[in-house]
């Protein structure tokens, strides 16, 4: 015998499901259209409408700003709702955000702040403007987000191997226990932008000029930097090992209990630039400064005076 609580359940589900198809209907777009845009399957809308399941409560709210609805309309009470509100085109609802913030309706309301846990491989955000936005424990493998801005926006846990962010303002994001494996940094704007605790094996930085970037207990032995500058750049707890830094530009930066055995900074420019040992002043670190070669660097005076306090051989550099 099925109970009243059951009855009422299923009830709010057959009520919800004609309402999702009542809001698309009149918004003119397909169940396909829709689930593209909340990235799941057609057959999942198709069970929504049917009343045969319903959406959480996260999806709701993006079901009530991509149909242009308030979120109260898939509530029971919700009084129906006038034809002309429904009368906007998918054409107008991807209009600037400028123009769309002069509408009337809720202040300040962004679309799809939080794309958590999805599975968004291959996904194309190439030149998209979404500030804020939370891609966190999700799988990004492959995606473009070339020329996008993504001021703001958070990344952890998350798979973004071989993603494209050229050109892309990553400015204040922060890239936390993430794998990055084989993703490309091409004239990327990188500032205050935080990397910390995750794979950065083959990334390649390529014209970028970070500025108050922080690298965190980060291994960036089989990473590519290429004409890059460095400028506020905190390099803490980081593996450097064999790194080449050769005939970049390094201003106000600090290598902070970093690993730089074997790196070289060939032709680089250091000004105000700190090392501080990873260790205590010990042979065996003595022995791996030595391995770090400043051939043909020019530097400051500080710089200069701070190297070759600590032992580093520096017989070809230039001072200013």
């Amino acid at each position: 015998m099925v109970s009243k609580k059951q009855k009422d359940s299923i009830m709010e589900t057959k009520m919800i499901g004609s309402k999702i198809a009542e809001a698309r209907k009149k918004f003119n777009i397909s169940q396909a259209d829709l689930a593209g845009r909340l990235f799941i399957s057609p057959q999942a809308v198709g069970k929504w409408e049917r009343g045969e399941s319903m959406p959480d409560i996260i999806t709701l709210n993006r079901l009530a700003e991509i149909l242009a609805v308030d979120l109260n309309y898939f509530s029971e009470n919700f009084p129906p709702a006038d034809d002309t509100a429904f009368k906007m085109t998918i054409d107008n609802m991807e209009q600037p955000v400028q123009e769309a913030a002069n509408l009337s309706g809720p202040p300040e309301r962004e679309l799809l702040t939080n794309f958590s846990g999805s599975n968004l491989s291959n996904t194309d955000f190439a030149g998209v403007i979404a500030h804020k936005r939370k891609f966190n424990g999700s799988a990004l493998r492959g995606a473009n987000f070339a020329g996008a801005d993504l001021t703001g926006s958070s990344f952890t846990g998350s798979d973004v191997g071989e993603a494209n962010f050229d050109g892309t303002n990553l400015t204040d994001c922060a890239l936390s226990a993430i794998d990055l494996t084989d993703a490309s940094f091409n004239k990327t704007i990188l500032v205050r932008t935080e990397f910390s605790k995750s794979g950065l094996t083959g990334v390649k930085f390529t014209d970028a000029k970070m500025i108050d970037v922080k690298l965190t207990m980060t291994d960036l032995r089989k990473t590519v930097f290429e004409n890059c500058s460095f400028n506020g750049v905190d390099f803490k707890y980081s593996d450097l090992r064999g790194i080449c830094f050769d005939g970049q530009t390094f201003t106000d930066v600090w290598f902070d209990k970093t690993a730089l055995n074997e790196a070289t900074f060939k032709g680089a420019t250091l000004k105000n630039v700190s090392f501080r040992p990873a260790y205590a002043l010990t042979n065996k670190y003595y022995r791996g400064l030595k391995t770090i070669c400043f051939d043909d660097a020019t530097m400051d005076k500080l710089t200069y005076a701070a190297l070759k306090g600590i032992g580093v051989d520096l017989p070809k550099v230039t001072i200013l």
